[in-house]
């Protein structure tokens, strides 16, 4: 796991607001220099209490639509209306893996941060022990709500688009499949994602969005079915093709996508300066009280889950390989490019393409009860494999920490810690 006394490397670091440098290490206090802009909101103790907070988590809830022990939006307002501090920044999704651990990452980085969940108490129970935590609101905000993150993004100067709709199934026995789904679960989330956006609009000192994207929405693969020798951000699916033949997980690849496409087209329209994320399988140390689905997917072949171990064998058959990313890595990216004043459009963020092999052999080392087997070559076919590119990303400046050995490393250690994996002398 990565720690505080873990060597950083030097990160360039530009001030949104006043385009002014300055080198620091990665994981360091946001230099004094940052917090002087007149953009950026006052430094005030408008935290709620331990006691408030405690009081909070018991009740599993909050303000429906403020933040916990925070005030009306107006004294939110009043308290970001400016003087000498550090930034705020919003992150929605902050309960979920790649959400809190940006939530984290940022907290250590010295920004204050508005974290939105639905709900409030679970946000509590995962930031408990976060170090920073007195610079952290949390508030309650629902996507299919029409002006519910407009008191979290109050006073922000970025906003990080994590959050994703989770209705991606549909109940069997429709007429309409496509339909249903369209109704039911695209349209909802393109909404979603459109009010977010709103929000940002209306609190007038968002000066970058930060969009969470997925590597679900490309593909090493051509129409006729050739495997391409690098894959990056312009390698992207026919939609047409997803709707066709329907690929395993069909509906979270159009929802990404297609939310992805709107808030790019909203943010045109609407003057906001919109840059995306693009994410791999990403695994590693987690916050959340539940192991995330994307390491249970990396550990599919020791578990054997049937669903998960037919998803990892689909992304590899997809690109002859495993795209990863560790997670500390996936949050410094999306830091990264929001302090970028260069960066635009879309950047693909993983540390490479790994073939199931190596992976299994990363594994068998990490935790020696799991013994690949034959099948495991069968259901990898490794004779081709694409090479996963984050050049648009490391050419504007960023560098990656973590390889494979790391992920494989960090998660095996707290899905042991967690009771997820057996410890081997049990």
């Amino acid at each position: 796991m990565v720690t505080d006394d873990q060597p950083c490397a030097p990160h360039i670091l530009v001030n949104l607001c006043t385009n002014k440098s300055f080198i620091f290490l990665r994981g360091a206090s946001v230099p004094s220099a940052i917090v002087s802009s007149p953009l950026s909101p006052a430094h005030k103790s408008q935290q709620p209490s331990k006691r408030e907070r405690e009081r909070e988590r018991e009740r599993g809830g909050g303000d429906p639509m403020g933040s916990v022990g925070g005030g009306s939006p107006e004294e939110q307002q009043a308290a970001g209306a400016g003087g000498d501090g550090p930034p705020a920044v919003c992150v929605t999704g902050s309960t979920g893996y790649v959400g809190s651990w940006l939530v984290r990452t940022l907290l250590r980085r010295g920004y204050r941060v508005h974290a939105t969940a639905r709900d409030t108490g679970k946000a509590w129970r995962v930031f408990a022990a976060v170090e920073g935590g007195d610079r952290l609101r949390v508030f309650r905000a629902d996507m299919g709500e029409d002006g519910s993150f407009d008191a979290a993004v109050t006073g922000c100067v970025a906003l990080f688009h994590v959050a994703a709709s989770m209705e991606l199934h549909v109940s069997p026995g429709h007429d309409n499949v496509d339909k249903c789904v369209r109704s039911n679960v695209l349209e909802p989330a393109t909404r979603g994602t459109i009010n977010v956006l709103q929000s940002c609009v209306h609190a007038g000192t968002v000066r970058r969005v930060v969009f969470t994207s997925s590597i679900s929405t490309l593909t090493a693969v051509d129409t006729e079915g050739r495997r391409k020798a690098a894959v990056d951000e312009s390698c992207l699916r026919d939609l047409g093709d997803v709707w066709r033949t329907k690929p395993v997980g069909w509906i979270y690849i159009l929802s990404k996508r297609l939310t992805e496409e709107a808030a790019f087209r909203f943010a045109r329209e609407n003057g906001v300066h919109l840059v995306s994320v693009i994410l791999p399988t990403v695994a590693g140390p987690f916050l959340t009280p539940s192991v995330p689905t994307s390491i249970q997917l990396l550990l599919s072949p020791i578990t054997g889950d049937p669903k998960l171990y037919s998803l990892l064998a689909s992304v590899h058959s997809r690109f002859g390989c495993v795209p990863l990313a560790h997670v500390q890595d996936a949050c410094d990216a999306h830091v990264f490019l929001m302090e970028s004043p260069l960066a635009e459009g879309r950047y693909l963020c993983a540390a490479g393409g790994h073939r199931m092999a190596e992976v299994a052999r990363l594994l068998a080392s990490r935790y020696p009860p799991f013994k690949p087997s034959e099948r495991l070559s069968r259901d990898f076919d490794a004779s081709s494999s694409s090479v996963v590119s984050s050049k648009r990303l490391t050419d504007l400046g960023f560098r990656f920490e973590h390889g494979v050995a790391d992920i494989v490393k960090d998660c095996v250690a707290q899905c042991l810690d967690h009771g997820f994996l057996e410890h081997p002398d049990t």
